[in-house]
């Protein structure tokens, strides 16, 4: 279940206004990977396109709001050990349920 964004309490997928504090809450968009950093949802597969093809960069680390951890992959690009961790990465998002990705990640 997602959570306010102002007041951290349980909502409902369906609801348009938090109930404890009557904040509205931001509607999904058409799918749109702009759509998704607009209102700060991330898509699990984009995460993992990122991964593959720009994992070594971090990417996805900055695509997932870790962007301390893409700071360290771009400093240490030039080892290609991120390249190896962000592969590794990718798998761990493949295996990971939608409900588990969103959980973490949004």
């Amino acid at each position: 279940m997602p959570f306010c964004g102002n007041c951290g309490a349980e909502i409902n997928e369906k609801q348009a206004v938090c109930l404890k504090c009557g904040c509205a809450i931001p509607r999904q968009g058409n799918g749109n990977v702009f759509d998704d950093l607009t209102n700060g949802t991330r898509n699990k597969w984009v995460a993992i396109i990122l991964a593959f093809f720009f994992g070594g960069l971090g990417a996805h680390k900055f695509y997932l709001g870790k962007i301390g951890q893409g700071i360290l992959y771009l400093l240490f690009c030039w080892t290609f050990i991120p390249a190896l961790v962000s592969l590794v990465e990718m798998i761990i998002y493949l295996t990971m349920s939608d409900k588990e990705f969103a959980a973490k990640y949004n």
